[in-house]
């Protein structure tokens, strides 16, 4: 019977253990967390690569049902946008957060306490719709291509069970770790990219072979938008409905603890991370600009446009029809394989990209639980909610398509706004950065109006992040929260004096912080909680710096004013700073601390509400739930006394 019983114990100990495996226990700010392991530039390319580079799947198609004859010159507007716009952002964005925080961080900086908080929860919004559609949006479209396989059998015709299997499978190499998931995405990378090499190729010698399409082409442009400068303009008016070809540069800074820098010191090492992360957006953008153009042309000049619409055998598989026309169904075949496997593996990046993202930012505001800083559990979490979206968007990579393109750009465009801010008064480049804020913010705004229904999507996830995130905070209110707490000498020659005797504590709120205050403080406190003349008190006076913190550490110093031993820390709840301190107060002396405070008159809910937001108010009775909670045993509990 006793084997019966610790067996399934045993199993849950195993199954935690590995579940917390790589548990990140200190995260006091946004800049502290480093991988263990790095890897170098091109590498975390090939890894951010397999979100950017498989667009190449689906743009080319989205381009021609977006401007029709028109796509080769939106394609080349959105090319100037990537090279003359996002990639001087990102470069900017990598220069000042190193370590992955990513514009995110940048603008949290701007914004102090709780409108930062709140606006950084917005943006997290955006991200997790991001990645979240990067996720079943990519794995989706791999269906898609799975499905119009001409070998494919009919029985295998179940979109959304594939799909599931899909974000499953991908969902269990980042169970196995991060390393495989690199390995992989640099074999599929090379690949697919080899690929399309090839087909590219083979489209522009049947252009050149059959110059009379290029003719057609110039005719159907002239006769469909007269003169050139009428199709820049038709051409800027629709280039939005591109925007998910610019995919893959949040994620490139955000996997920036990835990338490997060398060098004798931590500076230099830094600096080598910096620039070699700006050499992995260089290469990503300059490949993918390449082949977006190329790719755009010869399938608008090649591909009816029949077949481009809903139902056509080049819908959402330009590139790929090309394949099976021109060079065969076997390399077709092969190319659908390729087409699959890293349009399935482009979620790997967004996935990254969230497991990076979100320990972070939330357990550090106390908007998450703690087991949200080990890799295991979040990616169980993240798996679940793309296994939802996939069946409630029923697999259909059209429907997502508004979402992850409002995604996208919003956090474009908060970058850019972020960099704009950092670069103000600094010159010429000061109008350049707003410049391309502007167009950015224009491209957001023009695909949110095309398409509304990403932003609803978004605020789905926005409303789920904030409301997660309050219960979180206040689920976790009364946790112990100092991480650390240093006392100068005076403070401790202040207690060092009580010697053996009992070491009473009067808890006080500053005002004059005169002789007359705590003469008159120490005698109400010693008749109302009956404290023995001849024992000697200590006041402490906890101020809170900033309560949208959660967590953080806390310097006690000590002063005296008129012959009154004073105590004094900086925190961001005044409950959890006195707690931790009486803990740290016994477990140093030996004593049991008693404080002593007055009782708080007045609404109880509203003080309750102003603990939760300002960090004060209602003390003394959660000072006490929060000792009762990290200490059962009452005789080696500090006492809470209230008269």
């Amino acid at each position: 019977m006793a084997e019966t019983t610790l067996l399934p114990t045993r199993m849950r100990r195993r199954l935690t253990l590995w579940l917390l495996e790589g548990y990140r226990k200190k995260i006091v700010g946004p800049h502290t967390i480093e991988s263990e392991h790095q890897h170098s530039w091109w590498k975390i390319m090939c890894l951010t690569g397999v979100d950017y580079f498989s667009t190449l799947g689906y743009q080319p198609g989205i381009a021609f049902l977006a401007a029709g004859a028109l796509s080769p010159i939106a394609t080349c507007i959105l090319v100037l946008l990537t090279l003359l716009g996002a990639l001087p952002i990102y470069s900017r964005v990598a220069a000042a957060s190193p370590h992955g925080e990513g514009s995110v961080a940048m603008l949290e900086n701007l914004l102090p306490g709780w409108r930062g908080k709140l606006f950084v929860l917005c943006l997290l919004g955006f991200a997790a719709t991001d990645f979240i559609i990067t996720i079943t949006l990519s794995a989706a479209d791999a269906t898609a291509h799975i499905l119009e396989n001409p070998f494919v059998p009919p029985s295998l015709h179940h979109p959304v069970g594939l799909t599931l299997v899909l974000v499953a499978v991908l969902g269990g190499v980042f169970l196995k770790g991060f390393t495989e998931a690199i390995g992989i995405a640099v074999v599929l990378v090379a690949t697919y990219l080899f690929l399309n090499l090839i087909v590219i190729a083979v489209g522009c010698y049947e252009l050149f072979a059959a110059p009379h399409l290029l003719l057609d082409w110039r005719t159907a442009l002239f006769q469909g938008h007269g003169n050139p400068l009428m199709m820049i303009g038709v051409a800027l008016l629709v280039f939005p409905k591109l925007a998910l070809g610019l995919s893959g540069f949040e994620t490139g800074v955000a996997l920036m603890p990835l990338v490997r820098g060398e060098g004798e010191s931590p500076a230099i090492r830094l600096a080598d991370r910096i620039a070699n992360t700006r050499k992995l957006l260089l290469a990503a953008a300059g490949i993918m600009s390449v082949f977006l153009i190329v790719s755009s042309l010869i399938t608008t000049v090649l591909i009816p446009a029949a077949e481009f619409e809903k139902g056509g055998a080049a819908n959402g598989r330009a590139l790929a029809y090309l394949a099976h026309t021109h060079l065969g169904e076997w390399f077709g075949t092969a190319y659908d394989l390729s087409t699959i496997l890293i349009l399935w593996f482009a979620g790997a990046s967004a996935m990254a990209g969230l497991l990076n993202i979100v320990p972070r930012y939330l357990p550090r505001y106390g908007m998450a639980p703690e087991w949200a800083r080990a890799t295991r559990p979040l990616v169980l979490v993240f798996t679940a909610v793309a296994f939802l979206v996939t069946i409630i968007f029923e697999a259909d990579v059209d429907a997502q398509g508004g979402a992850y393109a409002t995604g996208v750009l919003v956090l474009m465009s908060s970058a850019a706004i972020a960099v704009t801010l950092a670069a103000w008064r600094t010159g010429w480049q000061q109008w350049a950065f707003l410049v391309i804020t502007l167009v950015f913010l224009y491209t957001t705004v023009a695909n949110v109006i095309e398409r509304p229904e990403g932003l609803h999507i978004a605020s789905l996830f926005i409303g789920a992040i904030v409301l997660a995130s309050l219960w979180s905070r206040l689920l976790r209110a009364t946790e112990l929260r100092v991480e650390k707490i240093d006392i100068d000498e005076p403070a401790r020659t202040f207690i060092e004096t009580i010697g053996t005797g009992p070491l009473r504590i009067i808890a006080n709120q500053l005002d004059a912080g005169d002789v007359t205050e705590y003469r008159l403080k120490e005698a109400e406190q010693r008749h109302d909680n009956h404290i023995p003349a001849g024992d000697p008190v200590i006041f402490l006076e906890i101020y809170v710096d900033d309560a949208s913190e959660f967590a953080d550490a806390m310097t006690v110093t000590g002063v005296e004013v008129g012959g009154y031993r004073v105590l004094r820390a900086h925190c961001t709840a005044v409950p959890n700073a006195i707690a931790a301190f009486l803990l740290h107060l016994r477990d140093t002396t030996g004593l049991i601390p008693h404080i002593y405070f007055g009782w708080t008159e007045g609404n109880p809910i509203t003080y309750l509400l102003k603990y939760l937001v300002f960090g004060e108010g209602y003390t003394a009775p959660v000072t006490r739930e929060i000792l009762r909670q990290v200490e059962p045993d009452p005789t080696q509990r500090p006492a809470v006394h209230v008269g």
